[in-house]
């Protein structure tokens, strides 16, 4: 249309030509934005066919009420936005832990369902969860998770004064108060699942040699320091400091329950283990562009042989794009440890 407006530049009225170089600007702009937004939500921009069918044959699982027995060793995954249509990444994370923990039930908790029953939820947007017999689909209730303990009055003066980083901080909150009542595993979702984790229990893992991190955590329930955990949280509360109700929380309790001011020669003291850094932070958050970067098969399996569960620094990496069929090394993860989801990547790529 430009190459137009140049062509009849000398036939056209002043006026009309001024709106003829509006309009043009307005389509050259809206599809400039167009492909740019394209480029940047294409991992995301998928719906399910209206006849989807599991790759897997298994059963669907049935819904259940209510909350589970605290003796049960489950795997936790919170969404605290009000999202229901989940990443492919986070897709992969349930997928993943799903397949190393048959035995266990895989629950799924997210804020964003409230306003729906169970039986409905089922159906939104999660049929290729539905193909696992482990997986659960909750809505989250935060007023009812954090009845009986200190959270709970903590939760509703929060609401009304909230800080940037509210969204975290109710994730924060969220995991230990799982941990204090229920137990189990708690996962961010955004790692990938390598292996069983029903061995680790009381471990927290380091991330760097001076923070621990909660993106990963498994204890028993009514545990003592996720208790101090609570109660830190409350007491010592900063809405404007990033981290500081996550990794700064799990470093000060920690270095105030062995009475260390150091992380680097502790591993772990009375009940409770630290696990080093490779076991489920082996790339550094500083180093996440890795995860999209070509890797040798051999080069792969020596990164990850210390590693159970591989964090993806989302908040950092999302939005960068993947090409799921070359060798990058998300690539490579996704192909073996979510095979489900690495079929249906590939049908939209």
């Amino acid at each position: 249309m430009c190459k137009v407006l140049k062509l009849t530049k000398v036939v056209v009225s002043p006026r009309l030509w001024a709106v003829l170089v509006v309009i043009c600007t307005f389509i050259s702009f809206k599809f400039s934005w167009r492909m740019t937004w394209d480029a940047k939500d294409k991992s995301q921009a998928y719906s399910f066919p209206a006849e989807f069918k599991c790759p897997l044959s298994v059963p669907s699982p049935s819904p259940s009420s209510g909350w589970p027995s605290p003796l049960s060793k489950n795997v936790y995954f919170v969404e605290t936005s009000e999202e229901i249509k989940p990443s492919f990444l986070f897709m992969c994370s349930v997928e993943s832990a799903a397949r190393f923990h048959p035995e266990s039930k895989i629950i799924v908790l997210m804020k964003g369902l409230a306003k729906y029953n169970i039986t409905l939820a089922k159906h939104l947007n999660f049929p290729l969860f539905s193909c696992f017999t482990n997986i659960e689909i909750k809505p989250l209730d935060m007023k009812d998770l954090f009845l009986d303990t200190p959270l709970a009055d903590w939760y509703l003066l929060a609401q009304q004064r909230k800080g940037p980083y509210f969204l975290p901080i109710l994730s924060d909150a969220c995991r230990i108060a799982i941990m204090w009542k229920f137990g189990g595993i708690y996962l961010d979702t955004d790692f990938i699942v390598l292996k069983s984790l029903r061995n680790l229990t009381n471990v927290i893992a380091i991330q760097s040699k001076h923070l621990l991190n909660g993106a990963f955590l498994s204890f028993t329930p009514r545990h003592k320091f996720i208790e101090l955990c609570m109660k830190d949280f409350v007491e010592n509360y900063n809405r404007w400091i990033w981290g500081h109700q996550g990794p700064q929380l799990f470093t000060r309790v920690f270095k105030k329950w062995c009475s260390n001011h150091s992380l680097q020669s502790s591993k772990g003291c009375r009940g409770i283990t630290l696990l080093p850094r490779e076991t489920f932070y082996p790339i550094r958050w500083q180093e996440w562009r890795k995860y999209f970067e070509v890797i040798k098969a051999s080069e792969l399996t020596e990164l990850l042989k210390n590693t159970y569960a591989a964090h993806v620094w989302n908040k950092i990496s999302k939005g960068t794009q993947l090409d799921i069929t070359s060798k990058a090394l998300l690539a490579q993860l996704k192909f073996h440890y979510c095979p489900s989801t690495y079929g249906l990547m590939k049908t939209y790529h």
